[in-house]
Formats: structure tokens, C-alpha cells, sequence
């Protein structure tokens, strides 16, 4: 198997509890954080719904330079942007994916900002790091901030305790 097909499963896999997890976010609690120094609820759903982007961004060019190419946050206006959001990065990311070789995701990729180098790394790890484990990592912050809500989790590996609540009941 190659390792672009190793990748398209995962991302495939993750991307269904990605987009489960973005249903769940309501539009009308975008703006609340749990502390001061923690991103907003909407921002942080679109920073999880927008990492799909780096597909194109590792597997277009040879590194990406945030100071050259300032990385402007967003924050969708509503549940069903966000969902969009998200659908559209998949939609032009995954085929980037399909299409990449061994060869290509085994040649290095620069992460910088300005003359700094944040990271130098293949191409394939950089896509590991920066777009699947980086949203695993928010996507599970999301979690708890819509615990926090009290909205009802997914389950993501597994059921949730709100996924056992739910079978419980009596139909």
C-alpha cells in the first residue's frame, strides 16, 4: 500500500468524527470560551474545519512561509458554514492526496516564518503533524468545550458516554 493510500484512509476515517463533531456545534454559542486565553468556540470549530487546507498547502510547493503568506483566521458565521467550510477543504484536498507519490511525500517540506524554520520534515510527516494529529488535538479540545455546553459528544473511537445515555433510554 502506498503511503498516499495509508494517509487517505486515515483521513477518511477521521474526517467522518471531524464532521460529526462540527454538527455538533451550535451557531448561537460561537462566540464563548472557556477562559480568556482560549481560542472562541467558533474560531476554534473553524481552525478544526479550515486544517483539511494543508493537504494542498504541503503537497503545492516546497515549503509554506507564514510571514510571506500570513495565516488570516477565520470563523464561520454559522453550523452550516462551518460544515461547508469543511466539506469544501476535504473536496480539494483529498484528491491532492490520492494523487501524490511515494517519491513526493518522502521529499522534505520547510515550514517557516521569515528566515525562522517552525518545521523541516517530510512531506508525509509534515501531513502526520500539521493536518491529522494538529486536528485530532483541537478536534478533542472541541470535545470538552461542548462538554462544557453540556451538547452531546460523538463518539470518535468508540461510543461516547452521551451515545450510551441515548441507547439507554427507553424508545
Amino acid at each position: 500500500m502506498s503511503l498516499s493510500q495509508l494517509l487517505l484512509a486515515e483521513l477518511d476515517r477521521e474526517s467522518v468524527s471531524t464532521r460529526r463533531i462540527l454538527e455538533r456545534v451550535p451557531t448561537e454559542h460561537f462566540a464563548w470560551q472557556p477562559h480568556a486565553k482560549s481560542m472562541s468556540l467558533g474560531r476554534l470549530a473553524t481552525h478544526v474545519a479550515e486544517l483539511p487546507q494543508w493537504l494542498n498547502r504541503v503537497l503545492d510547493a516546497d515549503e509554506f512561509d507564514m510571514i510571506a503568506k500570513p495565516l488570516r483566521p477565520v470563523v464561520a458565521e454559522s453550523t452550516a458554514a462551518l460544515l461547508d467550510f469543511f466539506d469544501e477543504r476535504m473536496t480539494v484536498g483529498r484528491p491532492a492526496l490520492g494523487l501524490a507519490t511515494d517519491e513526493q511525500l518522502q521529499q522534505p517540506w520547510v515550514f517557516r516564518a521569515g528566515e525562522r524554520v517552525l518545521s523541516r520534515d517530510s512531506r508525509y510527516h509534515t501531513l502526520r503533524n500539521w493536518m491529522l494529529n494538529h486536528q485530532i488535538h483541537h478536534r478533542g479540545q472541541l470535545s470538552v468545550y461542548l462538554r462544557l455546553l453540556d451538547i452531546p459528544i460523538p463518539g470518535m473511537y468508540g461510543p461516547s458516554a452521551d451515545d450510551r445515555a441515548a441507547a439507554q433510554k427507553p424508545a
